[in-house]
């Protein structure tokens, strides 16, 4: 037998409502914030995802999905904003006006050690925002976050906020942070070892329980923070406050990505049993000029919808599953047969969901179908129903049925369905 690869998941019918609505609610809530979709490829060149994401982090040097093919490494894509990037610049988006307002829905890609809410073929709703190095910008997001989360059930996911700084003040703080782990450099871990020297701050973010014990105490990039990015974060809080929206300042978020700058947030859940990340995100002005493009600020998130969906499950606010259909018609006999082809047709048109039976079972079956389907109502049409000009409507909830002229049938279901 050919079973799925390890760390798939199929999408099973009786599921994918739950998808379907997350993503419906999703694309609201970015549309009412004048958002608009794009879509990218899955597969991009390895150099983008290196440039982008950064070559000391372990999405990169570990997770990657990378294949040579015809002498050019590509890779399927770990996240979603690098590509949004490229896109913004190969296509020119910037002249089309800023800011450059996105959303998108996608599946990412990582080989990584599954756990509950991660596969490594896992789906994400992301949101960008290019032209604007404003903190409006990053409340607007971070407000969208929080009204989409709300909005699907999640409305006790806490707001956790930090600033990460920019290249300027980073490199005293990356320097203090240094001469924190150096004595226990040795203890480390290869990985952490090599980031040492390129990128320290990334050794905070490591999985590594020896280096997590390492980094405890570690001094905060809030407290090296310059003047601009200090009245950057604090105008950020003001701004949250005036949203209403409850925060909590955590020195310890620090983004599991390069391009992070200033702001980075993630809205945070322990309906998992344990702390989980249900969106992240953060500000990344330097991205789209390391990738080739003009300088360019930028803010966004990713949400993982896998653990979105656990979290509803875990939280006890799943939607309820919606019917099939509305109507099932039963014909009975060849003339009854056509008869209800014809009308099953006429329905579909008028904007009724109906379904009939391919299998031609007896009557008995076909009702058992109708209720499997969650169908309110069934529409029989036998040899006395053709001969009377009328079809019997049975409401499927209380078992009660009814004859109805065959050319009214369509109306009356129309006036109960709206």
């Amino acid at each position: 037998m050919i079973s799925i690869p390890k760390g798939t998941k199929d999408i099973l019918p009786k599921d994918v409502y739950k998808w379907q609505l997350a993503e419906e609610t999703f694309r609201k809530t970015a549309e009412k914030y004048g958002f608009t979709e794009i879509r990218t490829p899955i597969i991009e060149h390895t150099e983008l995802f290196s440039r982008g994401i950064g070559d000391t982090t372990d999405v990169v040097q570990k997770e990657m999905y990378t294949f040579e093919i015809a002498g050019r490494s590509l890779s399927l894509k770990p996240e979603g904003t690098a590509g949004v990037g490229r896109s913004f610049i190969e296509n020119k988006l910037y002249a089309d006006g800023l800011p450059a307002k996105y959303y998108y829905i996608t599946p990412c890609y990582r080989y990584e050690k599954m756990q509950k809410g991660r596969q490594r073929e896992f789906h994400q709703f992301g949101i960008e925002v290019f032209g604007s190095d404003k903190m409006m910008a990053d409340a607007e997001v971070i407000l969208l976050a929080y009204d989409f989360l709300t909005s699907v059930g999640i409305d006790d996911a806490k707001l956790h906020i930090n600033s990460i700084g920019c290249p300027k003040c980073r490199a005293e703080y990356r320097k203090a942070l240094q001469d924190f782990l150096r004595p226990n450099y040795d203890r480390l871990c290869d990985t952490c070892k090599s980031r040492f020297e390129r990128n320290p701050m990334r050794i905070l973010d490591c999985k590594s329980p020896e280096c997590q014990k390492i980094a405890e105490g570690a001094p905060h990039m809030l407290d090296y923070l310059c003047e601009d990015c200090r009245s950057a974060f604090d105008e950020l809080k003001a701004l949250l406050d005036v949203y209403g929206i409850p925060y909590e300042v955590d020195p310890g978020i620090v983004r599991g990505l390069d391009y992070y700058t200033k702001t980075a947030f993630e809205f945070i859940s322990d309906k998992l049993g344990s702390q989980a990340t249900v969106c992240g995100g953060g500000r990344y002005d330097n991205l789209i000029e390391q990738l080739g493009g003009p300088a360019t600020p930028g803010v966004g998130f990713g949400l993982g919808i896998e653990r979105l969906l656990l979290i509803l499950e875990a939280s006890g606010k799943e939607p309820k599953a919606p019917s099939v259909c509305d109507v099932m018609v039963c014909g009975l006999g060849e003339s009854a047969k056509e008869a209800a082809l014809k009308l099953t047709k006429q329905m579909r048109e008028s904007g009724i969901r109906v379904i009939i039976d391919v299998m031609e079972r007896g009557l008995k079956a076909q009702f058992k179908y109708a209720d499997r389907a969650g169908a309110r109502y069934v529409v029989v049409i036998g040899d006395d129903e053709m001969a009377k000009g009328v079809v019997s409507l049975r409401d499927m909830a209380n078992s009660s049925q009814q004859e109805v002229p065959a050319g009214e049938i369509i109306d009356v279901l129309r006036r109960v369905y709206g």
